[in-house]
């Protein structure tokens, strides 16, 4: 084990961190007894940071203008922006690092914590993660369905209810993933993910500038609301940039790397937090500087270009959105799939094919009904951000730290990862405060099945 280099400015060292080099299993067989019918250490790193760095760029960046830097506003907007974003990075550099403990690896984050902290841990985890991911995948239909009524109230006089919109998102998106059931398999869409990402990114700026630089006597930064509100809308906005980073899954992203893992897994992170994080911060920053405190939660609402311009953005955006759900619904399809489905055949195969199609239906069925009657996008959010991913993210991995570690690392790291398990903690406990404040507020004005 390589003990050269030190990272100090983050209190952790490569030596602590370096575990690539344990030999899980005598024979040399890093994948021996991990069980799951989904594809095992067969991508490349660039795979993997292409799935990353396009699917934290879908079409979701086209609101984060309005729900991370309304309720901030300029200093501590971009102040957030750039702190949650380096935190971020490190946090999962962090949790990287531990794909393989004591000759073992783990290819589900579950798995992770519940070796190092047992079992309550890992029945935590396991709720915290799946109620996370479908949260997300709910959000990716409610964005899904809004893009297509965006583009339909574009092109026809004809209003019809956000709720069939929902529907059809649902439906695209089960069909996807029927054809393309694991994260691996998405290899040759990751291209067409790319360049819709680039298409409504392009056609999103051409008009954001535009109309930024026009003079706008009714633009405006001010953060409104109460000094209580602004508070609680504050930390709201923060637990969302939390889920603009980061996703509480990354070992499950991991396993699928080809060897060294760790090694690969930090290249992919790399460039999700260069490459990616520089384009969906770019739209944040530009939509909010465009059109101030009245950013919508969609921006091409905001668009006062030509029809075409918004039809394209939404065609984009909608078809990516296909590509993107995808990743974050495989930790859950990939647990259903190994429980339900034959080890011995091929998803595909005849043996397998129905039952898949039954996992998909009921996934995404119950997905679609829930956005539909609750399309609150931003609350799921925060929600997302605050209760959930925030502890995955950054207390978690600290902990797992300080178990596999505690007895061998410095005073400093100890106290360093106290302070993230402390700090983090209490910031859980005020974001989702904030966030329930949010969906109880919303819950008063919109009715079930709302048309917004």
């Amino acid at each position: 084990m390589s003990t050269s280099g030190r990272v100090e400015n983050i209190a952790v060292d490569l030596e602590t961190l370096s575990i690539e080099s344990v030999q899980p299993g005598d024979d040399q067989n890093p994948d021996k007894g991990l069980s799951s019918v989904h594809v095992i250490g067969n991508d490349s790193w660039l795979q993997v940071g292409t799935m990353l760095a396009t699917t934290f760029n879908s079409g979701i960046i086209l609101s984060y203008s309005s729900i991370i830097m309304v309720p901030l506003g300029w200093t501590w907007g971009v102040t957030s922006l750039v702190a949650v974003g380096l935190y971020s990075a490190y946090a999962n550099w962090l949790l990287a690092s531990f794909h393989f403990v004591d000759g073992k690896r783990f290819i589900r984050y579950r798995d992770l914590v519940g070796y190092a902290l047992g079992k309550q841990c890992y029945y935590l985890i396991w709720v915290a993660q799946f109620l996370t991911l479908i949260l997300v995948n709910m959000g990716f239909i409610l964005l899904g369905g809004r893009s297509l009524k965006e583009m339909n109230a574009v092109l026809s006089n004809s209003p019809i209810r956000l709720q069939y919109f929902i529907i059809v998102a649902g439906v695209a998106y089960f069909i996807f993933s029927v054809c393309i059931p694991t994260m691996s398999a998405m290899r040759a869409w990751l291209g067409l993910s790319a360049i819709l990402s680039a298409v409504y990114i392009t056609t999103s700026l051409t008009q954001c500038i535009p109309d930024g630089a026009k003079s706008n006597p009714n633009r405006n930064y001010n953060v409104s609301g109460t000094n209580v509100g602004k508070m609680f809308s504050a930390f709201s906005a923060i637990s969302s940039l939390v889920a603009v980073n980061t996703s509480g899954m990354l070992p499950e992203a991991q396993s699928t790397l080809k060897q060294p893992a760790v090694k690969n897994m930090r290249k992919a992170l790399y460039m999700q937090f260069t490459v990616g994080l520089f384009f969906y911060y770019g739209m944040t920053i530009v939509g909010y500087w465009a059109y101030g405190s009245s950013a919508s939660s969609y921006l091409p609402e905001n668009f006062t270009g030509p029809t075409w311009v918004k039809v394209l953005t939404d065609v984009s955006v909608f078809l990516q959105f296909i590509v993107s759900q995808s990743m974050f619904a495989a930790p859950v399809q990939e647990f259903l799939d190994t429980k339900f489905l034959d080890p011995n055949h091929k998803l595909h195969s005849k043996q397998n094919f129905l039952r898949l199609m039954a996992l998909r239906v009921v996934f995404f069925s119950v997905n679609t009904l829930v956005a539909a009657a609750f399309p609150f996008v931003a609350d799921f959010v925060s929600l997302i951000g605050s209760f959930m991913l925030i502890p995955l993210t950054f207390v978690f991995p600290s902990l797992v730290f300080l178990k596999v570690k505690g007895k061998t690392a410095r005073i400093e790291k100890k106290i360093w990862h106290w302070f993230n398990v402390i700090l983090f903690s209490s910031l859980t406990i005020i974001t989702s405060t904030a966030s329930v404040r949010l969906i109880i507020r919303d819950v008063s004005t919109y009715s079930v099945f709302s048309n917004p």
